[in-house]
């Protein structure tokens, strides 16, 4: 088998970490690598059998070669040379990043360049493409956009009110989980019977979003020219009046990269909460009692709520409402408190089903909804390859 059909899928996510090894169109082992209990697990499907294994913290900072060490144990390949080819998952702004591209010297300056407005991503990505090319020198490696899916944006919903030069000079919303958001629509069609011409997917993990979509195709979506924008996230603030940052750099005299810390690593359901960025560990502090925690829940299911409300307002209605992501396939809580009181809108889960998903893709609106409602369990690491075998054509 030639070299240039068996590649390596990385997706280091702001609270995960995600791998897996094809051949042509084949997954032959994924592994996804997360913190769980307060330690590292890594969930690795292979053979048609999955298994949990503990990683170390050390394994989990060197993922990379925890991962290749995993494929010459499965007997996957025998030498690191057999990977002709690595594909990262790129979040960043900038028309540079809006397509998928080969990674050269000037990708990895332009990535640098955006560092200061994507630190969550850009850094752990510059660093997962520096430690490939250095344990996989021959290996060709490719960026797959994550706003591309976005590129249907109206010019009313994606610019800024400000000045015509910045937005000229690429100052707007480019919007992100696209590749996530690209793959559930295609899935859509198979869940409702056809794509829906008016659809609302909630792709909730560490990072959060709300998109519109008409016809398949986004129109609005909450992330902004950074993932800083929308949602109430794990340790991101979301929406804040610019107005309220200004007084925070006069009041604390912060230099503007302790402010960027501030709203992307110590905001959001953490800074709320002041004790976790993990809806698990927040919905047993609110069973415990914890005031701060159901707080933080509640601002969190209200933001998503709004948006929800606001989207059905720009689509002139809502024909399908869709959850995905670690907290959107896995929290029927999440799911129960984001759709109560949406009756006025159409939008009624059953209970039952809503607490019983097991499958990749269920309904579980009640009898009495007129909106249709599903989880539809996201492989942005499937989407990834697919992109890669499209561009490269193998």
């Amino acid at each position: 088998m030639a070299m240039e059909t068996r590649y390596i899928i990385t997706n280091p996510g702001s609270a995960s970490r995600k791998y897996a090894f094809y051949e042509n169109d084949e997954r032959l082992i994924s592994c996804h690598m997360e913190r769980e209990d307060g330690k590292y697990i890594a969930t690795v499907a292979v053979h048609g059998k999955e298994y949990i294994l503990p990683v170390s913290d050390e394994s989990y900072q060197e993922s990379e070669s925890f991962f290749l060490s995993l494929l010459k144990k499965e007997g996957l390949i025998e030498e690191k040379k057999e990977v002709g080819i690595v594909v990262f998952r790129i979040v960043a702004p900038g028309t540079y990043f809006s397509k998928t591209k080969k990674i050269d010297d000037e990708y990895l300056k332009k990535l640098k360049d955006y560092e200061e407005n994507v630190p969550l991503h850009i850094s752990d990505i510059r660093n997962e493409i520096k430690t490939f090319s250095r344990i996989l020198p021959h290996s060709v490696l490719l960026g797959v956009s994550d706003s591309a899916f976005h590129a249907s944006l109206p010019e009313y919903a994606k610019l800024y009110a400000i000045p015509k030069s910045m937005s000229e000079s690429g100052i707007y919303k480019y919007g992100y989980h696209g590749i996530s958001l690209s793959f559930v629509s295609k899935r859509m069609g198979g869940v409702f019977g056809n794509v829906p011409k008016k659809s609302i997917i909630c792709h909730l993990g560490s990072g959060a979003s709300v998109t519109a979509l008409k016809d398949g195709k986004s129109i609005d979506t909450s992330m902004g020219f950074t993932p800083l924008q929308g949602l109430i996230m794990a340790t991101r603030s979301g929406d804040i009046d610019p107005g309220a940052v200004f007084e925070i750099m006069r009041e604390q005299k912060k230099p503007f990269y302790e402010i960027e810390t501030l709203l992307n690593k110590q905001s959001g359901l953490l800074g709320i909460s002041g004790s976790s960025s993990d809806i698990r560990e927040l919905l047993k502090e609110e069973e415990k009692g914890d005031a701060r925690a159901a707080l933080a829940m509640k601002m969190y299911v209200y933001r998503v709520k709004k948006y929800i409300g606001s989207y059905i307002a720009a689509l002139q209605g809502i024909d399908a409402l869709i959850f995905t992501a670690t907290v959107g396939e896995r929290s029927f809580i999440v799911r129960e408190r984001i759709c109560e009181g949406l009756d006025s809108l159409g939008i009624a889960l059953d209970t039952k089903k809503n607490r019983a998903v097991t499958k990749n893709e269920e309904r579980i609106e009640s009898f009495s909804s007129l909106v249709p409602v599903a989880v539809i369990s996201t492989d942005e690491v499937d989407e990834m390859a697919r992109e890669a075998r499209e561009f490269l054509k193998l």
